[in-house]
């Protein structure tokens, strides 16, 4: 019944993006949310981050944080079954809501990957520097390293999307293989049992859990980034909504999995998982294969480069959106005449993340922090998004007549999921510097609707608007 009423629902009208059309298949489709998970980075410093909370119940917090997701990935294969188009859920939140709000989710979902993109390029670094102190033995300037990640994917997405796209799917591809027969060594070599620990969770805090959980969206975060590729997939209305449930589906199976095996594998090697920068190297020791370290550090390396990669493809469609919809300059909605790819935006969004994690090098700010700070800036973008997105669905659809009862209910239930997950990073109060990335936060929401105002009346007072 649903397929039958969906021809008849009018997509926003949309204009030409001078994007080339028709050009990702669906594995490379998917291949942009998965790699804007980076599913890789999970094991190797997500996990030991919400260990250092959660302890025990690491496992649990992924397990919430995967329904959470879950929720919201059906929330948006719903809106992506009835348009697409390269503006992600910014266009899915002007199809519904107030010009103000729907600008709000543009702004937050522009910061949410520009600050994903610096923090994985923090994790580029760390990885790097794992290398260079083994090789050398001494590090490598960080500030160097983050110009030569940011600058080499912006390359790259300026380039062609199709060539980044494959690219992004082999390594993540690698990565997460190499990933997986660590853990299966290791869970064959000490015996198939269940962790009584984690099964009871001991010394597990409510208020650890529920932190941790936040933590692990971090994990998530980037997966509804297929939907930014609309005006260049194949069958986009099929497509996307696929690759947005099928990269929560898997990575959400592949971290809880990653989290129950790390906390076991750790605990038999004694060593603490919260405070550990290398986790998939130690558990490489233990299982016996010494030589996969490396590779799975090195696979860590590659798989921060196709995330920040992913995240400046993914942003400088969002801008190019917010400039066809006159909250930027016009210039950044133009595409290359050649390249067929949002040239300007590309260049714009590499610059941004490339001088906010260049700033926090120049000042000392270590990799692993870098990653830590910037994640946590992010998830306060992509939370905001993702309960908009989930308040415009029902309003789009109703207004398209093809509101259900079941629809409704999961709406609700996706906007309450991220307004908890969001009372999670405000109470209890974090440490320093985390406690002040909510005012940071707000002060750049702030400027953003300043700017929507300031813009929308320059347009309706300009000569050529009267």
């Amino acid at each position: 019944m649903e397929q039958a009423l969906a021809p008849a629902i009018e997509a926003p009208t949309i204009a030409p993006s001078g994007l080339r059309p028709n050009i990702l298949s669906p594995m490379e489709t998917l291949a942009q949310s998965i790699s804007t998970i980076a599913p890789t980075t999970s094991p190797t410093m997500t996990i030991p981050l919400v260990f250092a909370l959660a302890g025990n119940g690491t496992w649990l917090a992924y397990l919430f944080a995967t329904c959470a997701m879950l929720l919201m990935a059906l929330c948006i294969s719903r809106f992506a079954r009835y348009t697409s188009c390269s503006g992600s859920l910014y266009t899915y939140a002007t199809s519904s809501l107030p010009p103000t709000i729907s600008g709000i989710a543009g702004w937050a979902l522009l910061l949410a990957y520009i600050a994903t993109g610096a923090s994985v390029t923090g994790g580029f670094i760390n990885y790097t520097n794992i290398f260079m102190l083994s090789i050398f033995g001494k590090p490598a300037p960080t500030a160097l390293l983050a110009l030569l990640c940011v600058g080499i994917s912006t390359v790259i997405a300026y380039r062609d999307v199709q060539v980044s796209a494959r690219l992004m799917l082999w390594i993540e591809a690698v990565s997460v293989a190499l990933i997986t027969i660590v853990l299966a060594i290791l869970l064959w070599r000490n015996g198939l049992h269940i962790d009584r620990a984690q099964l009871h969770l001991q010394a597990v805090t409510t208020s650890g859990v529920r932190l941790g959980v936040v933590l692990a969206i971090f994990s998530f975060v980037g997966f509804e980034s297929a939907t930014t590729l609309g005006a260049e997939a194949r069958n986009p209305l099929r497509t996307i909504p696929r690759a947005v449930i099928q990269s929560a589906i898997f990575c959400g199976l592949f971290f809880i999995l990653c989290a129950y095996l790390e906390t076991l594998g750790m605990a038999t090697a004694h060593q603490n998982l919260g405070t550990s920068t290398a986790p998939m190297h130690v558990l490489s020791n233990l299982a016996g294969v010494r030589l996969f370290g490396p590779f799975i550090d090195f696979g860590a390396l590659v798989s921060m480069f196709a995330c920040t990669l992913a995240c400046i493809t993914a942003a400088a469609r969002v801008l190019m959106r917010m400039a066809h919809n006159g909250v930027v300059h016009r210039s950044l909605g133009i595409a290359h005449k050649k390249n067929a790819t949002p040239g300007s935006a590309v260049l714009l969004t590499g610059l941004l993340t490339a001088v906010l994690v260049t700033a926090l090098a120049l000042r000392g700010v270590t990799g692993f922090n870098i990653y830590g700070w910037m994640g946590s800036l992010a998830v306060y973008g992509f939370l905001t998004t993702y309960g908009l997105a989930a308040i415009a669905l029902p309003i789009y659809l109703k207004r398209n007549h093809n509101l259900t009862p079941g629809t409704l209910l999961l709406a609700v239930a996706g906007t309450l999921a991220m307004l908890l997950a969001l009372a999670g990073t405000l109470y209890p109060i974090p440490d320093s510097p985390y406690n002040w990335l909510p005012y940071v936060y707000l002060a750049y929401i702030l400027c953003g609707i300043a700017w929507h105002a300031i813009s929308t009346r320059n347009r309706y007072t300009s000569p050529a608007a009267s």
